[in-house]
């Protein structure tokens, strides 16, 4: 299997709810480093799993929707817990949504599966991954 990383990252503001979150219920900021891994078993014509610069625009545009913003406020994410793990997701639906909108080009087609990581800090990081429906 093949892969190529693009990176970004995205600063947010937002609060959790539930004393599970202890301090975290209160309104913080966080900066994520966001990696994303795409993943194809071939390559395409030109030897690419996908062109770096539409999956770093794919990648850039999906953040830009969350960038310096109070998540709590965001009208898709109220009343949601917006841990790192549920992120993590979100960024991977709105990439996979780009890709079968044709954004990374025809060739990304052959894409079979995506991985989101949002690196809280260096000791600290969650993922989501998946297979992507044919």
């Amino acid at each position: 299997m093949y892969s190529l990383s693009v990176r970004d990252h995205v600063m947010i503001a937002h609060s959790f709810r539930g004393a599970v979150f202890g301090p975290a219920q209160r309104l913080h900021g966080a900066t994520y480093v966001v990696d994303l891994e795409l993943r194809r078993p071939s390559l395409d014509a030109d030897n690419l799993v996908v062109d770096i610069g539409l999956a770093s625009q794919a990648l850039r545009a999906v953040l830009a929707d969350l960038d310096y913003r109070n998540l709590d406020e965001h009208p898709e994410l109220q009343g949601q817990n917006t841990t790192t793990e549920f992120m993590a997701h979100r960024v991977f639906d709105g990439v996979a949504a780009r890709l079968a909108a044709g954004e990374l080009g025809e060739s990304a087609r052959g894409i079979q599966s995506l991985r989101v990581v949002l690196h809280e800090s260096h000791l600290a990081w969650a993922a989501y991954e998946a297979e992507l429906s044919a």
